[in-house]
Order: structure tokens, then C-alpha cells, then sequence
């Protein structure tokens, strides 16, 4: 079984455990702060896994630019505003449904900004995609008193959407070559200019260092933060923009069903239902078309 085929499985699998991990880090450290600590390790051993590998790191400043303003997009502005909407008091229901809105962005994007070419079983799958999500969640948020949900979180949320989309098509677009590895290193450092000064500004910086910490941190960072990454990296540059984005509808249904695991958050019927549905979605995007015989 080669890479191509197992990355889109080992990527869903290893990024829906970030819902769990933000949910246990916030026991111990605020978002932004906990996201500081995240990245900084995730720099260091990243740095130290190309000097180990050898690996020849940009010869041109843009491709060190390239690779951190891609890093700014995906990591320090989606995440940063994503885990600060969630503590701001965005519903984690609510939240996937944003969420949700990504690859139907990325797909629209894609299309008119690289000239990727969706065919209609790709724009159906999308829709269908975006449809499961609604009726896994959805149920959720009509028992939610809408008052006690700021509005400025929610905007801030959806931001993060379009920061997440455009991260994707500049990394598609301006990063089609060099080392991953090095690619990854400095999209890390971009997160940090954008991070360390929210937290600062928004955040106490209190960080509870004890073992559930460190335990979460190994994995936010080993898992996540460089396996996930890696893999998502890879799917990029290896697929269409528009299908690597439609991996993100499987999140939030298997975040839920590792949420019920980890927790014991109710696991209802609709959510059970919305996750067979994203399924069909996600194949249908990724269906490779037709060979016709020649």
C-alpha cells in the first residue's frame, strides 16, 4: 500500500484528535498560550529533523517568504482564531459547522484563482459534504440559546475559514517545490509572529506544567503539529487543492465520535447519519474520473 493512498486516512484520523487535544489543553493552559508552546517545540524539532536529514533549505528569499506566510495563513491565523472563538463561548457544534465552509470555499477558490477545473461529481460531493456536516451537527445547535453566543466570536470563527482557504491555495500556488520538511519548519515560524503576539496581548500566558501538559503537548506536537501537518502537506502538493480540502469534512463527525470515546459526550443518531453522508461526500470528490478506452 503506498503513501498516496494511506495519507488521506492517516491525516483525517491524526487531525480529528485536535479537537480532543484542544479540549484537554485547555485544562492546563489558555488556547493562544497552549498554541505558542505547540509551535515553538514543533520549530525546534522540525529544525533539528532537517539538519539531521541534510535537507538544503531555500536558495532565494522568496522561498523562504513563500513558506512563511503560508505558515501565517494555516497555522497562526485558522488555529489561533478557531481555539480563541471556542473560548470566547463558539459552540463546538457551531464551530464544525463553520468549518464546514472550507472546502466549499477552497473548491470556488481554487477554481478561479489556480484554474483547478471541478468537475460537477466534485461540486456534488462538496455539497454533499457540506450537508452531512449540517445534519450532524445541526441538532446541536437548535437547542443553544443564541444569546449567549457572541457575535464577534462567530465572525472571527468564519474568518479563520477564509484565512485556512487562502493558506491552502498560496501554499498550492507559490510552494510547489522544495523539502517539506524545511517547508513545514518555517510555515511553524510564521505561526509564531502571529501567535506569541496574541498571546500576549489577549492572554495571561498561565501554563499549568504538570504531566497532563506535557502529555498533551507531545501529542499535539508529534501527531498534529508534525505528523498531520506533514501529511496534509504532502496531499497538497500531490492532489488538487479542492480535493485535499474535502478531507476536512470528515473532522468534525469523527471529532465527535473520538469526543464520546474520550469524554462521554452523547453520540445522537443525526451525527451518526451526517457522518455516513460526508463520507459519500469525500468520495465523491476524490473519485478519480473514467479512463476512456483508447
Amino acid at each position: 500500500m503506498t503513501l498516496s493512498r494511506i495519507a488521506p486516512v492517516l491525516f483525517v484520523l491524526l487531525w480529528s484528535t485536535g479537537w480532543v487535544s484542544a479540549k484537554y489543553g485547555g485544562l492546563y493552559a489558555d488556547p493562544l498560550t497552549f498554541l505558542v508552546v505547540r509551535y515553538g517545540v514543533a520549530v525546534v524539532l522540525f529544525f533539528i529533523l532537517c539538519r539531521v536529514s541534510g535537507v538544503a533549505w531555500p536558495k532565494h528569499r522568496n522561498g523562504w517568504l513563500h513558506a512563511i506566510v503560508s505558515g501565517v495563513f494555516l497555522h497562526g491565523l485558522y488555529l489561533g482564531m478557531v481555539w480563541w472563538a471556542i473560548g470566547q463561548g463558539v459552540p463546538a457544534a457551531l464551530s464544525g459547522i463553520i468549518a464546514g465552509l472550507q472546502p466549499l470555499m477552497t473548491g470556488v477558490a481554487a477554481a478561479y484563482l489556480i484554474g483547478e477545473d471541478l468537475s460537477v461529481t466534485q461540486r456534488i460531493g462538496l455539497f454533499v459534504g457540506f450537508v452531512g456536516i449540517a445534519i450532524a451537527v445541526l441538532p446541536n445547535i437548535v437547542v443553544i440559546d443564541a444569546e449567549t453566543i457572541p457575535v464577534y466570536a462567530v465572525a472571527i470563527n468564519v474568518l479563520a475559514m477564509a484565512c485556512v482557504t487562502a493558506g491552502t491555495i498560496y501554499q498550492k500556488r507559490y510552494l510547489k517545490e522544495g523539502d517539506l520538511r524545511v517547508v513545514a519548519t518555517l510555515q511553524y515560524v510564521g505561526a509564531l509572529l502571529v501567535t506569541v503576539p496574541a498571546a500576549f496581548l489577549l492572554e495571561d500566558m498561565h501554563i499549568d506544567w504538570s504531566f497532563g501538559f506535557f502529555a498533551t503537548l507531545a501529542w499535539s506536537v508529534l501527531g498534529i503539529s508534525m505528523g498531520a501537518i506533514a501529511l496534509l502537506l504532502y496531499l497538497i502538493r500531490k492532489g488538487d487543492v479542492s480535493k485535499a480540502a474535502s478531507l476536512i469534512y470528515l473532522i468534525p463527525p469523527l471529532a465527535a465520535i473520538e469526543a464520546a470515546i474520550a469524554f462521554g459526550e452523547h453520540l445522537t443518531v443525526p451525527m451518526i447519519i451526517g457522518t455516513c453522508v460526508v463520507v459519500l461526500g469525500v468520495y465523491l470528490t476524490n473519485r478519480k474520473p473514467a479512463v476512456p478506452p483508447v
